[in-house]
């Protein structure tokens, strides 16, 4: 549980954030579908997200209680395009395309102190 409530920031150079929440009400609601079939469909996203092990680390947060939306979801990598070509790939599969709604996405690049002193002064 430890690593859940105090993770690690990776050392990635960017850094990519969205908020994100599954879908209540309309014609589709996530929490009536059965315990089962959501995990099934949770299995099948988490097997495209294992394609990029070792290339993307992510840190879900929860902000039930604290924000409008259910999770955050903050990813760590190297190169930013693995962020497209993992999202992207991602909103085909059923939990994504049916059941998640997105919020704004931001990516940023990771500076050390004197990097972003550097920034300001430019």
């Amino acid at each position: 549980m430890q690593p859940r409530l105090f993770p690690e920031m990776p050392p990635a150079k960017y850094l990519c954030f969205y908020p994100m929440d599954r879908r209540r009400g309309e014609d589709k609601n996530w929490y009536l579908l059965p315990m089962a079939e959501r995990q099934r469909q949770m299995a099948e996203h988490g097997m495209v997200g294992r394609r990029y092990a070792g290339m993307v680390k992510q840190v879900i947060t929860g902000s039930i209680g604290f924000d409008d939306w259910e999770w955050g979801v903050d990813l760590f990598a190297d190169d930013p395009l693995v962020f497209k070509r993992l999202i992207y790939e991602m909103r085909f599969d059923q939990v994504s395309a049916v059941y998640a709604l997105f919020g704004s996405f931001y990516v940023g690049r990771r500076l050390d102190a004197a990097g972003f002193r550097k920034l300001l002064t430019i």
